[in-house]
This record gives structure tokens, sequence and C-alpha cells, in this order.
């Protein structure tokens, strides 16, 4: 799979087989991520918690879809950014990939911050901005590393999730049949008539979908795949299938065991549930395995993505050169994951405190870059190409931006509001840029 016909040339590690790509996807999702956002997802979506990670997951299979167009057609690294700058307008691109880094540079220390507030319990003595200095400095050294270590650690942890979800899942049956909470499985989590609503479910949406980023990043990893060309695409849509499953049974399952109990904390309401499902024992065990999913692996998934889109992105002369430097060694873009480390220690530290307001923030980013990459498949494929694929290149990607503009219309409007100020921050960075060119230009041609 040669990068010439775009321009590029191999720098990074062909080492990655189908399986490590939906192993990537499913350790940056996260199996167990309804653990840390189920309080803020409950309250929202006043108990139909399960309805709003239905809701997500539609809307994130028609963009699995789209990802999997383009992945095919320009198989690049820079994903979103790379997909939308050649199928829709250069612009247009570079609005996208200033959009996805919103989300995958705040990412990390979201991530970060749930881990510190999970262990908070266990360990209060110890200050969050030590968990985050520790969690960033193992997460870089892992990335820097390269991509043949990461993988091995990923499959690692996965099994470690899956795990920690089985026993949840079954001591949660258990308990329901034994009486706990609505006694039984009830549609209530997927549609209750006394609250629901369009905008609270929208609104629940916009944390639920956070979830579900990640799958996206497989495309990231697209010239560090041994697969043949439709490998990144077929990880995608595997990947997403799988998650959305298990999200959908565990949040069904804890949604109705929290039937009666008196929630005092959004950031730890799944782990009080379970403790009504298996004990201090299986609450303690839920706890520690969020912390080493979101601190360790997810975030070393997300930093490995971010510093990629970093990499494409000063590759074209949109980012510092700087950027686009790879380790001779480790063939890994170090002074991007470098970057993209001191930068979520910042963040963390900066929002220690609204977790709730990240999150949002986060989801505005990746959801409005979402929205470009539906219209540049439609642009690309079928009026461009003119594939005829009406069904594949025209009605998903539409549908999919539609319900992406229907979670975003529920969003939180400082969400919104910081969103559009990073737009015009982008914006007035592009036009700087172009002014440089042309400066460039006049300077050579004198």
């Amino acid at each position: 799979m040669s990068l010439e016909p775009f321009g590029y040339e191999d720098q990074l590690d062909r080492a990655l087989t189908l399986g490590d790509l939906i192993v990537y996807g499913m350790i940056f999702m996260v199996p167990i991520a309804p653990f840390a956002v189920f309080g803020f997802v409950w309250q929202d979506a006043k108990g139909m918690v399960a309805l709003a990670y239905l809701i997500g997951l539609a809307g994130m299979l028609f963009t699995a879809l789209s990802y999997g167009a383009m992945s095919q057609a320009f198989p690049l690294a820079g994903s979103v950014y790379a997909y939308v700058q050649r199928g829709l307008h250069e612009f247009a691109g570079f609005l996208a990939g200033w959009l996805i880094l919103l989300d995958y540079i705040l990412i990390p220390a979201l991530l970060y911050l749930f881990s510190a507030a999970a262990l908070q319990p266990l360990l209060p003595a110890v200050p969050a901005w030590a968990w985050l200095v520790g969690f960033v400095s193992f997460n870089a050294a892992a990335n820097l590393a390269g991509i043949r270590v990461t993988a091995r650690l990923y499959k690692v942890l996965l099994a470690l999730e899956l795990l920690t979800l089985a026993l949840f899942v079954v001591f949660g049956a258990i308990a329901l049949h034994g009486g706990a909470g609505a006694g039984r499985l009830t549609l209530a989590p997927l549609y209750d008539p006394r609250n629901f609503s369009l905008t609270t479910v929208a609104g629940a949406t916009s944390i639920a979908v956070l979830s579900f980023l990640g799958f996206d990043g497989i495309s990231t990893l697209a010239e560090e795949s041994a697969g043949a060309r439709n490998a990144v695409a077929r990880a995608t849509l595997l990947a997403l299938l799988l998650i959305g499953a298990l999200f959908l049974l565990q949040t069904w399952i804890a949604a109705d065991l929290a039937l009666g109990m008196r929630l005092d904390s959004a950031a730890t309401a799944f782990y009080d549930i379970a403790g009504r499902a298996g004990g201090p024992a299986l609450k303690l065990t839920a706890i520690l395995a969020v912390v080493i999913s979101f601190g360790i692996a997810n975030a070393m998934a997300a930093q490995s993505a971010v510093s990629r889109v970093l990499f494409a992105m000063a590759r074209d002369r949109k980012l510092p050169a700087v950027l686009a430097r790879v380790h001779p060694r480790f063939k890994t873009p170090h002074v991007s994951t470098l970057l993209v480390a001191a930068v979520s220690l910042l963040v963390g530290l900066l929002f220690a405190h609204r977790i709730d307001d990240l999150s949002r923030v986060v989801n505005f980013g990746a959801l409005t870059s979402f929205a470009l990459l539906h219209l540049a498949v439609a642009w690309h494929h079928f009026i461009r190409q003119r594939s005829g694929a009406w069904l594949r290149h025209l009605l998903f990607p539409l549908a999919g931006f539609a319900v992406i503009a229907y979670v975003l219309y529920g969003m939180d409007p400082m969400a919104k509001l910081l969103g559009a100020c990073w737009i015009a921050a982008g914006i007035l960075y592009y036009l700087a840029l172009a002014a440089r060119a042309r400066g460039r230009v006049r300077t050579v041609s004198l």
C-alpha cells in the first residue's frame, strides 16, 4: 500500500494486523467507558441511559461507514483531516483537523481526571496532580517506544477490561433476579414516557457519545497497517459494533439496578451501583479497572492518535514542521508525542474540578469534524466520482450528518460557545498561514 500516489513516503512502522487495529479501536473506546460517565448521562437522560447510548451508536455507525469509505480512498495517517482535505476542500480539511485536535488533545486530560476521581476515595492523601504526572509520563514513554510495544500492551489491557465487565454483568444480573433495584430488566432505561423529550435525550446523548469516540482513531494508524487497503474500514466498523453491544448491555443493567438508589456523586455513581451488585469487592474492582482503562489504556491510545494527526498536518505545513519529525529508531512522531503529553498535563490541571464541562467540549470538536466528514463522502464519492451508490455515498452520510447535527443542537451552550471560539481561532490561524504563503510567493517572483 504505497503512499507515492499521494506525494508521501513511508516513514512509520507498518506492523499492525486487522486484529491489532480492532483491539486498538476497542481500547480507545474502552469497553467499560460507561463506568466513568454513567452518572452524568443518568442525570441528563432522567434514567434513560440505554436510549442515549443507542442513539449515540446509530449516529456513530453512519460515521464509521463514512470513515470506511474515505479510508479506502485515502489511506493516510491524517484521518478526518486528510479525508476532508482531499475529499471536500483544503480549507475544510484544515478545519476538520483543527476540530479533531480539540477532541484528541483534550481526551487524554479528561481520561486522567476520570482516573484521578476514581482513585480519590481510595487514596485521598494523594493529590490529583500527582496522578496526572504519573499517567502522562507512563503513556508518553510507552508511545515513544513504538507501535509494536503499545500493540502488545493493548491486548493485555483489553483482556482485563473485558473480564471486569463480565463480572459486573454476571453479578448485576444475579442481583436483579434477587430483587435489587427494579427486580428485573425493564424498558425504562430505553424509554420512559413520563420523562421522555427530544431535548432531554439530545443533551444526554451529547455526553454518552463520548464513550464511542475512539473508533475514528483507527484511521490515524493507516500508515502503520500491514493489512489490505480495506483493513482500516473493516476494523472501524467491527470495533464500533462490538463496543456498542457492550455499552447497551452494561448501561441497561446498571440503570435498572440504580432504581431506588441515592446517587450522591455523578462521577462515582457507577461504582455505587457495582457495590449494590457485587458488594465492596466488585466496587473496588470497578474503580481499579477504570483507573487502568482510562488512565493508561485509553489515554495511551489517544496520545498515539493525536500525535499522528499532528504529524500529518505538520507534514503538509499546516502546523510547525518540527511536529512531523520521526524518531529514527522507534519510527514514532516523537516531538508530537511529547507535545501532547505536556498539553494533557496542563489541561488536566486547569479542568481538575470541571470534568463534565471538559467532556462536552471534547465532544464538540469530534462531532463537528464528523459532520464535515459526512459532507466529504457525499461530495467526493457521489458527486465528484459519480459512484451512483445512493445508499452508501449519499443517504448514509446525510443521515449521519443529521444525527450529529441533532446531538450538537442539544449540547450544552457553554460547550458550543467554547467550540465556536476554537473554530474562530482556527480560522485566524489559517488566514495567517495563507498570508504567509502569499508573501513567500511574492518574494520568489521578485
